[in-house]
């Protein structure tokens, strides 16, 4: 049976759902998956048809407002994945992740446009820290910052717990503008192609004019986003699509210019994280205790791993692995072939709400132990650790021979990747759970007393 659906803000364009057959039903457990293809067409009014149950942004409208599926109200019930394509494009199926993206925007090693750094969040920053750093300059917001910064070209961006999202000038910290969300903002921002996006405990995703600050197009969803958005280029001239995790269940695919939905996937509990992106797959965990492994491109199922605890922060994707950490004391490395976890690294009983960084032979992770680790790549068994005198949520970033990390200590840590040892800290005052971004041989990070800090050498720019 079809259903009618109209814009509320653009009376005149009326949204058909039509019933679609379901393409694979799953009942797991307490976990119940649906499939469903969906087709976007324009009819001869202009109206656009697409599967019940979605929602939608109308195409081509700036700012547009959302139809919010009943499917959202019963979560836990209906499980479902939503896949959207055009038909007039042929764009699913040959739709891909860029296997080894670079930087969304900007010069690698100048430029950080993302939580983790690119879409595998591998955490590692192409520049060089000088050997003596010094605060260049510090802006305060109104709350706490918890949200970790992108840097591109000569700006900074920032979310705060004020509900405002920041531009800030990369040379002094000189506010430029900011832009006033419905909730706070805990989401890192994804600079790409001259827009911001971001979450916000509001519940919406925000795509802004990266000079400008202007709102470009919002989607709501039921519950607030808490993790970053990530993204990869279409094939076949699709352009960019963003990925972006809430606590409403559901992994969301969107195209970046129209913020109109490709697909969505719901998993069983709260994502709260960022998911990385790789080899055609996206793959990230939540408070289902489930490692997801989707294909990028339709949103399917390509198979899933028991974590064996909730899992609260991201993962990166590195050689066919994903290493992640979980709530239950455990640093995993999954073979995403094999579907099946390849070593656990478990030390004290203390979880893991870091995301790692990832080289060709180390893992480095913060945890609650109020350590830094140091894993071996191959087999996890410990190289070495740092003890700082807090918990480690914030996420490290490794630096040629440096890793930078925060800790709820108050401090700012760089340590030797070699043997872990203090090259230098700085003492903030209150907790840092935000992660560092790093460019251009500066360092920015946010803290919990509202403000944000760059580091770097008095030569620098």
């Amino acid at each position: 049976m079809a259903t009618a659906l109209r814009s509320h803000t653009h009376a005149t364009s009326v949204w058909r759902a039509a019933s679609t057959p379901n393409t694979s039903r799953r009942l797991d457990g307490n976990r119940h998956k649906y499939f469903a293809n969906l087709v976007l067409l324009n009819d001869s009014a202009g109206a656009q048809t697409v599967g019940a149950g979605s929602s939608v942004n109308r195409v081509g409208t700036v700012d547009a407002a959302v139809t919010k599926s009943p499917l959202c109200q019963c979560r836990g019930v209906a499980i479902a994945c939503l896949g959207l394509l055009c038909a007039a494009s042929g764009l699913f199926g040959a739709v891909g992740a860029r296997r080894g993206a670079g930087p969304a925007d900007g010069t690698p090693g100048q430029s950080w446009p993302m939580f983790r750094g690119g879409p595998a969040l591998p955490g590692v920053a192409d520049t060089r820290l000088p050997d003596k750093l010094e605060l260049l300059w510090t802006f305060k917001t109104g709350g706490a910052v918890k949200s970790s910064a992108a840097i591109v070209g000569n700006k900074v961006y920032v979310g705060s717990d004020d509900a405002k999202l920041y531009a800030l000038s990369r040379a002094d910290g000189k506010k430029l503008w900011d832009f006033a969300a419905d909730g706070p903002i805990e989401s890192s921002p994804l600079v790409l192609d001259g827009r911001v996006y971001f979450g916000s405990a509001g519940t919406n995703l925000f795509c802004l004019d990266a000079t400008t600050g202007k709102k470009l197009w919002h989607y709501g969803v039921e519950e607030k986003i808490q993790g970053s958005p990530n993204w990869f280029k279409a094939q076949s001239g699709g352009g960019n699509w963003i990925l972006v995790g809430a606590y409403d269940f559901k992994l969301y695919c969107f195209n970046a210019v129209s913020g109109i939905t490709n697909w969505v996937y719901e998993t069983g509990n709260y994502i709260n994280g960022t998911p990385a992106i790789g080899d055609g797959m996206t793959v990230f965990g939540g408070c289902d205790a489930i490692v997801h492994v989707l294909d990028v491109a339709t949103g399917k199922q390509l198979r899933e791993v028991e974590a064996g605890a909730y899992i609260a922060g991201s993962g990166a994707i590195a050689g066919g692995r994903f290493y992640v950490g979980h709530y239950e004391n455990e640093v995993l490395a999954v073979d995403l072939n094999a579907g099946q976890v390849e070593w656990r690294f478990k030390d004290r009983s203390f979880p893991y709400f870091s995301s790692p960084a990832v080289t060709s032979d180390r893992i480095l992770i913060g945890g609650r132990d109020k350590r830094l680790h140091c894993l071996n790549r191959v087999d996890g068994k410990e190289v070495w650790s740092f003890t700082t005198r807090g918990k480690v949520d914030s996420s490290p970033v490794v630096c040629d021979d440096k890793v930078v990390v925060g800790s709820d200590d108050g401090r700012l840590y760089i340590v030797s990747l070699a043997n872990g040892k203090e090259l230098w800290s700085y003492q903030i005052g209150q907790a840092i759970a935000t992660s560092p971004a790093v460019a251009g041989g500066r360092i920015v990070i946010g803290s919990d007393d509202g403000g944000v800090y760059c580091f770097g050498g008095k030569n620098l720019e």
